[in-house]
């Protein structure tokens, strides 16, 4: 782990542990100050002061990095100093102040509360703001409040080009100059209306806007109706055939062990037991409450179990923290959030993880067509693994993922650094689906449960198939499957597989796998 991030870490701990009783006292939590009156300014710390709670009140001097009060659920936070992209974050209410300047995405995707800037902000400030106020007394880089759908946003300097672009709702008020506004917002005067509507944010503040104020807003017409393509798997992996190895079959009597331990990389303690290879996807842990569900883990969207992973998007960021400690890790998903940088993923990390365990496992998720930048930055982040979506936006046969998978674990050297692979399918896996995902080097295989079935009994038979499987291969444990035992059944899927083909014992020259 970098030391700026353990730094990060401990910061958000040792606050998690100031805040009951500073709140149950109604005192100011003072960091950066010392007990004599001394300085001791942070510097560089990110993903801190983050999901603060309502009457909590955190003091802090420094220069600090990404995502600074994030994810605010009511609390109040003052920086002495400035810091870097995404301050206030997907706030959902409370106050962040900031006295000096601030980077990028300032309240980007906030839904409520205030965030005030005494100094200058980077680009696209605001961006994606459905609620809240966003004021930022010095300038603002390009594309503020782009695609901003509600909330308000005042600028008492200069904006940048292309301010409002794509914006479908909300107020942008720029009292200083401002250049023609981007594709989709209009411009006009401000009104004696929304001078006094503004005062609200402004007087605190001893600022107030004049009538040569601009506002902008979004262009009147029909907002246009924007639908996210759905990620699907054409076909799954039907044509892929499972080859016993040239040696002989275990006898019936001989024991195999089905189960996968997940471990947290460099460590050799907590992470996740799997009954068999398969990683429930589930909305719901308290669905799986059962106890035929105890010895297989979920990754679930709300209410995880104690041996859950808890996948979390756009919509999970601000209420994860209220269960991060009672499951055995998460998984961000990258497909569901907007774009992110490097550092600011990195940010939402420390953010979140700072009441998990450091036993508990991080693992990141997105689709196979990015998976050479997944994987890069679950190694350049230090993180367990990575969820690999086999759907992609146009539909795409599973086969195809594999080779794609495979070589980018090999690039980024995967094994040898103790890093989980799992690939996710969109219905519930076959016996002969965990066999074709652990032969192809994936720790597990995620998949919903059938519809309409008894999960007790469908559980029992596909534990009970996959060790027959595991028996008639002639191997004793998961680790054991490799490519080896994997044909594909015709040239077709030969040729996206990288499978030798059935009949064959050499791979011919296109052929990726061995």
């Amino acid at each position: 782990m970098r030391e700026l991030t353990a730094k990060s870490l401990k910061l958000n701990r040792d606050i998690a542990r100031m805040l009951p009783e500073a709140m149950e006292k109604d005192r100011l939590i003072k960091i950066g100050y010392g007990a004599g009156g001394d300085l001791k300014p942070r510097n560089g710390e990110f993903g801190v002061i983050t999901h603060l709670p309502p009457k909590s009140r955190v003091l802090i001097l420094g220069d600090l990095g990404e995502c600074v009060g994030s994810m605010n659920r009511g609390g109040s936070v003052t920086l002495e100093g400035g810091c870097g992209s995404m301050l206030g974050a997907f706030q959902h209410s409370g106050r962040a102040v900031v006295e000096r300047d601030v980077g990028d995405r300032a309240g980007f995707h906030m839904t409520g509360g205030t965030i005030t800037v005494h100094g200058s902000a980077g680009r696209e400030a605001g961006a994606g703001m459905t609620g809240g106020a966003l004021v930022v007394r010095g300038h603002v880089g390009e594309n503020v409040g782009a695609g901003m759908s509600g909330g308000t946003v005042i600028v008492m300097g200069s904006a940048g080009s292309n301010p409002g672009a794509g914006i479908i709702g909300g107020k942008i008020v720029i009292a200083g100059s401002c250049p023609p506004p981007g594709p989709g917002a209009s411009m006009r005067s401000i009104t004696d209306s929304e001078i006094e509507e503004f005062s609200v944010y402004l007087e605190p503040l001893g600022l107030s806007v004049g009538d040569d104020a601009l506002v902008l807003v979004a262009e009147d017409g029909p907002i246009p109706d924007i639908s996210p393509p759905k990620r699907w798997i054409s076909e799954g992996f039907e044509n892929i055939g499972i080859f016993p190895s040239a040696t002989d079959r275990l006898p019936e009597h001989a024991q195999v062990d089905s189960s996968t331990n997940i471990l947290p990389v460099g460590k050799d303690e907590g992470g996740l037991v799997f009954g068999i290879p398969w990683l429930i996807d589930s909305d719901d842990g308290s669905t799986l409450d059962g106890p035929q569900f105890s010895g297989q883990p979920a990754m679930v969207r709300k209410s995880p179990r104690e041996n859950d992973l808890l996948l979390v998007g756009r919509e999970g960021l601000v209420g994860a923290i209220d269960n991060l400690s009672n499951c055995s890790g998460l998984i961000l998903d990258l497909v569901d959030l907007p774009y992110l940088n490097d550092a600011e993923i990195e940010g939402l990390i420390v953010s979140l993880t700072s009441t998990m365990d450091d036993s508990s496992l991080v693992l990141l998720r997105d689709g196979v067509e990015r998976v050479e930048h997944l994987f890069r930055l679950v190694s350049e982040l230090d993180l367990d693994g990575a969820v690999v979506d086999a759907g992609t936006y146009g539909g795409n046969r599973a086969a195809s993922a594999l080779p794609r998978i495979g070589l980018a674990a090999r690039a980024m050297d995967f094994e040898s650094q103790g890093r989980s692979i799992a690939i996710q399918m969109d219905k519930a896996p076959s016996p002969e689906d965990l066999v074709i995902a652990a032969s192809a080097g994936c720790s597990f295989l995620v998949g919903p449960i059938p519809e309409n079935c008894d999960a007790s009994r469908h559980l029992a038979e596909l534990d009970s198939k996959f060790r027959g499987w595991m028996k008639e291969i002639g191997i004793s444990r998961v680790s054991m499957f490799s490519r080896r035992n994997l044909r594909a059944m015709d040239m077709d899927t030969a040729a996206i597989s990288g499978l030798r083909l059935v009949g064959f014992e050499r791979p011919l020259p296109m052929w990726l796998g061995n």
